[in-house]
């Protein structure tokens, strides 16, 4: 499975990434220059640099895939894939050590070689949180694999300090979905928050000095119907405002108050600023663009222009470059590719 996979990817990447448009964003978008087209077809998103800038690794979708897959790929040569997960389970959330000579990832293949079950959308537009998820080392060739997390709960969305190594990430170990930090090993886990709520996908900031991340904070009902879908394996992300915090945990402050869907923050190089992505700009909470915020929660920028989804921005380590997500350019309903942009300040 995984090397047929990889041979049908590289073959379908190679066809198709000569096929840039001349103009691939919106003229309203001026941060953005010189847009690039990294993938083609399939869903594929959470794009992150490689510490030296000249590879991304990314989660993606795509036949003949029935779920989310790791991979890393060259900026220089988008085509060249490597997958890095062992094409089993469900995965999510590759990153780049700090040193590069591994990637971490979540996968659920330990429980399960098959894709997990989907959630049942019954109970409305829903998030699965699988039990089975664990957090897993490789080298950049997929060999070597190590478990780094081995508990019967929900660990993923794992990221790392370029400074030293530490592992942030989420997990549901202590009854509630709340961020962890633990050494490059998988040693010395702390936990960092403990309000009641969902609490992921955090980054450091490049000196390591703080976090940001995306959390939620039901009352009331809300509370009530977060932690009966908890029970379920499931959180219900509509409403998710963005926070950040000294990198032990300290010092929390909400940065957002949108009352929309407000996820992905990631701080600007000199960490002044935040780039996330959010719905709240549109009534039916399904426009999703980007956007730039500064930490106090002041001078609300939007960025991207595009019809539907704009999200998960990340500068390239040296901040002259941004990766992120985009249904743009889409081949097919459905599809969400990676793109590059020179970022311009002013």
């Amino acid at each position: 499975m995984r090397v047929f996979a990889y041979l049908f990817l590289l073959i379908s990447a190679a066809a198709t990434y000569a096929q840039q448009p001349d103009n691939l964003h919106d003229e309203r978008e001026s941060h953005l220059a010189d847009v690039r087209q990294m993938t083609f077809g399939g869903e594929n998103a959470e794009a992150y640099w490689s510490p030296d800038g000249k590879e991304l690794v990314f989660q993606s979708t795509r036949p003949p895939l029935a779920c989310d897959q790791i991979f890393r790929m060259p900026v220089s040569d988008p085509a060249a894939l490597t997958m890095v997960s062992t094409g089993k389970g469900r995965t999510t959330c590759g990153y780049f050590t700090a040193d590069a000579e591994r990637i971490i990832y979540s996968s659920t293949h330990a429980s399960l070689e098959q894709c997990p079950a989907t959630p049942d959308m019954s109970q409305g537009y829903v998030w699965p949180i699988y039990s089975s998820y664990q957090i897993y080392s490789v080298k950049p060739d997929g060999t070597d694999l190590q478990a780094l997390t081995d508990t019967p709960a929900y660990d993923a969305e794992a990221t790392v300090c370029p400074k030293d190594g530490s592992i942030i990430f989420t997990s549901m170990r202590d009854g509630d979905l709340d961020l962890y930090r633990m050494d490059a090993d998988g040693g010395n886990v702390v936990r960092l928050t403990d309000t009641a709520g969902y609490d992921g996908g955090a980054f450091y900031s490049a000196d390591c000095s703080k976090i940001v991340w995306r959390a939620s904070r039901p009352t009331g009902e809300a509370l009530e119907d977060y932690q009966r879908l908890l029970k379920q394996d499931m959180i219900r992300p509509s409403k998710l405002e963005i926070f950040v915090a000294d990198a032990d945990g300290s010092n929390v402050q909400q940065v957002t108050n949108l009352g929309g869907a407000s996820f992905a923050p990631y701080f600007t190089p000199d960490a002044k600023r935040i780039l996330f992505s959010t719905s709240h700009h549109d009534p039916r909470g399904r426009e999703f663009d980007i956007f730039a915020i500064d930490v106090d929660g002041t001078n609300l920028e939007q960025i991207t222009f595009t019809e539907g989804f704009d999200g998960f921005p990340i500068f390239s380590p040296d901040g002259k470059w941004l990766a992120f997500g985009s249904n743009r350019n889409q081949a097919q309903d459905g599809d969400t590719d990676v793109y590059v942009a020179r970022w311009i300040e002013d």
